[in-house]
């Protein structure tokens, strides 16, 4: 159980809404935002003294019923009720290191797919495997070392305020946004793996940006279903977005495509072509790789 976040984080919700959301009169005027903590305690038809000790953190780990009840007076999400039970302790908590290894039917799977640029991301945000389009589309990850190849480190510390800081993605805010939300959602189900806590460490103290958003303690966004990547050398390419949840390893195939005859899809046909003659992106790291159990495309 992690008091001090579920603190934090039932904070955060409780601040959030407004009597009128719960069925609840204004009022006089309110000093704090938000629900009061006595009315949060009511909704939930638990004591006031045990609620507030929660947001202290200093109650004891709360029944799942307790939980429930809580998370209805705070009108959670499912993704949020979820987070709040795994930072109480009471759902599967992986206290593990978070996979990096990729599958090989996945890595199959990246190389057969025509047309789509895809690559598979880890729960700490690191770009483990990828294909010959995506590494046009993107970046050539196959020089970059490990840490290079973290796209929240890209996102947040990376050249601020140009094209080049994410791609040129169309997108920008809200890719940061949903990037805080899931470290913030990772931080959780892996407490014990230093690349997480270092990352997320590194993260608040570099950039004032990320630290705004991670106090907000948002776990959940809405998907992001298209996008538009400004390239250097083709111009605009808009293309759809899906994203493949992993769920044996917690990792993500995200996939990049667009529809047939479309300027995105002219746009992918030619990134393509200009990327086999050029032959700019090997599909293995170097040798050297800090990380060995990083899988990569033979």
């Amino acid at each position: 159980m992690d008091r001090r976040e579920l603190g934090a984080f039932l904070r955060s919700r409780r601040e959030r809404l407004r009597p009128q959301d719960v069925g609840l009169p204004s009022g006089p005027r309110r000093r704090t935002p938000g629900l009061r903590r006595e009315e949060v305690a009511v909704l939930a038809h638990i004591s006031t003294e045990y609620y507030v000790r929660l947001e202290q953190g200093r109650a004891p780990r709360p029944s799942g019923d307790v939980l429930a009840a809580v998370a209805g007076a705070l009108r959670l999400t499912g993704a949020e009720s979820d987070h709040l039970h795994v930072l109480a302790g009471t759902a599967p908590n992986r206290t593990g290191l978070h996979r990096r290894d990729v599958r090989p039917s996945v890595l199959a799977l990246l190389e057969r797919l025509p047309q789509t640029a895809g690559f598979v991301l880890s729960a700490a945000c690191e770009v483990l495997a990828w294909n010959d389009l995506a590494a046009a589309l993107m970046e050539d990850f196959g020089p970059l070392a490990p840490e290079e190849r973290n796209l929240a480190r890209r996102a947040f510390l990376g050249p601020q305020g140009t094209d080049t800081a994410l791609y040129g993605v169309s997108d920008a805010p809200e890719f940061r946004l949903n990037v805080v939300m899931q470290l913030h959602a990772t931080a959780a189900r892996y407490p014990a793996d230093p690349v997480v806590t270092g990352l997320v460490g590194e993260l608040r103290d570099g950039s004032p940006d990320f630290a705004r958003l991670w106090e907000r303690h948002d776990v959940h966004a809405a998907p992001t279903l298209t996008k538009t990547f400004r390239h250097p050398t083709v111009g605009d390419v808009p293309v759809d977005c899906d994203t493949l949840a992993l769920t044996d390893r917690d990792q993500h195939l995200v996939l990049f495509t667009a529809p047939p005859g479309s300027p995105g899809a002219e746009a992918l046909a030619l990134l393509g072509v200009l990327g086999a003659e050029a032959g700019r992106y090997p599909r293995r790291a170097p040798a050297d790789d800090a990380h060995p159990r990083v899988s990569r495309l033979e």
